[in-house]
């Protein structure tokens, strides 16, 4: 099956174009005991306290980690969404010029040889 390989990857470019905010990162949601004794979260099952909202990045190779409110949490959400978008969209584009640069070398390239050539070995004298 042949693919129009410019016309996808031009599709894939104003795709990428509309691209908004994005940001890296996991945003986690969660729910924990606060340790005071007597309190419901330490009964038996336990009501965690929550949600509280966490967000972690890299900085400078270092592990970040900011709690958020809820209204920022969504926010977050949709920019994390955005940057794995951007990031399938370059995989693509990344597949696909793949193949248009390949085909492009084919032409040009003189063919290479399938099998390797063999060296003959000089003869050796008999020497007693």
């Amino acid at each position: 099956m042949k693919t129009d390989l410019p016309r996808n990857y031009q599709q894939l470019q104003l795709a990428l174009s509309r691209i908004g905010y994005f940001r890296r990162g996991t945003l986690l949601k969660r729910f924990m005991p606060c340790g005071k004794p007597g309190c419901a979260c330490q009964a038996t099952p336990p009501r965690l306290h929550g949600p509280y909202y966490q967000w972690t990045h890299k900085v400078e190779g270092k592990t970040v980690t900011l709690r958020l409110t809820a209204e920022q949490a969504e926010l977050l959400a949709g920019w994390i969404a955005t940057g794995r978008e951007m990031d399938r969209i370059i995989t693509e584009m990344q597949r696909l010029s793949l193949q248009a640069t390949d085909r492009i070398l084919k032409q040009l390239l003189p063919p290479t040889r399938t099998t390797p050539r063999t060296r003959r070995r000089p003869e050796q004298s008999l020497r007693p």
